[in-house]
């Protein structure tokens, strides 16, 4: 039975309406694949505190958790990730590579010019569907 992770991702957007994008460097699994910056859900953490913790540790930034985007369970060949997309606000520092090859911001209506990891498409559909929806 394929184990299943449950997974926060933060959706971050700067004051030019840019979403930071992350690429998975070539050691993760999924290499070379963009995905929100995040991580795994802790045991007895919220979804919100785990984002929070996850973008210190992983960008060396703090962010505030606000709304919940989108919720997708993909399966791969090894394991299920349940990825749970939150919108997030940077409120101290400024995002920085450790874990990751590269970081970029991307205007929301360029986030398909890129490649994916296949749990983040999702959340990534439903961004360019409301940002469309806006304008």
């Amino acid at each position: 039975m394929k184990k299943t992770v449950k997974v926060v991702a933060a959706v971050i957007e700067n004051e030019n309406n840019e979403i930071l994008c992350a690429l998975r460097s070539h050691d993760m699994s999924i290499p070379n694949k963009w995905e929100f910056p995040g991580g795994k859900v802790e045991q007895g953490e919220n979804l919100k505190e785990a984002l929070e913790r996850e973008i210190s540790e992983e960008l060396n930034c703090k962010i505030v958790a606000h709304e919940l985007i989108y919720d997708h369970t993909r399966e791969y060949e090894k394991f299920i990730i349940n990825l749970i997309a939150i919108e997030a606000k940077i409120v101290e520092g400024t995002p920085q590579v450790s874990e990751h090859a590269k970081l970029i911001w991307l205007p929301k209506e360029n986030l398909d010019s890129i490649v994916w990891a296949p749990a983040d498409i999702p959340a990534v559909e439903e961004i360019m569907k409301h940002n469309k929806i806006a304008k």
